[in-house]
């Protein structure tokens, strides 16, 4: 046995740790542990939405959605995907958010792999996030 190789299923091991299957908060002896991208596979129900903007953002990312139809929230703009496929790119220092207008599984990936962007709970934002300076509206899972 390789301890440098890993299978998986995304879908499975996705459940694990909120989507992420690669990225620096994977334990350093673990082949998925990354300190350079993070990879996430995104199942998400109709209404599903992140509970808080991205701010101050220090990561480039790309979104391609697998099957559904999602909305990436950025600053003065929506970007709707709606075709498998269709993807969008944002780069360092830009703000976003998402919402699930069908239910979706979207791939994501991020670089760097940068400790400190998470949202625990719905309800509890980390210092790095924010909805300051944002005027669209945000509502919880409980609402």
């Amino acid at each position: 046995m390789n301890d440098s190789v890993y299978v998986g299923n995304a879908g499975k091991d996705a459940a694990l740790d909120r989507g992420w299957l690669l990225g620096h908060f994977k334990d350093a002896s673990d082949p998925r542990h990354s300190e350079d991208v993070e990879i996430k596979w995104g199942v998400h129900p109709r209404g599903d939405e992140r509970a808080q903007w991205v701010t101050g953002e220090a990561r480039t990312a790309l979104l391609v959605l697998i099957s559904g139809r999602f909305r990436v929230d950025l600053p003065g703009r929506d970007v709707v995907l709606t075709e498998q496929g269709d993807y969008v790119v944002w780069g360092r220092g830009v703000d976003h958010s998402w919402y699930a207008e069908e239910e979706s599984v979207v791939l994501t990936v991020r670089w760097p792999s940068v400790p400190g962007y998470k949202v625990e709970e719905r309800d509890k934002v980390d210092e790095n996030e924010s909805a300051a300076g944002h005027d669209h509206s945000l509502s919880t899972a409980a609402s």
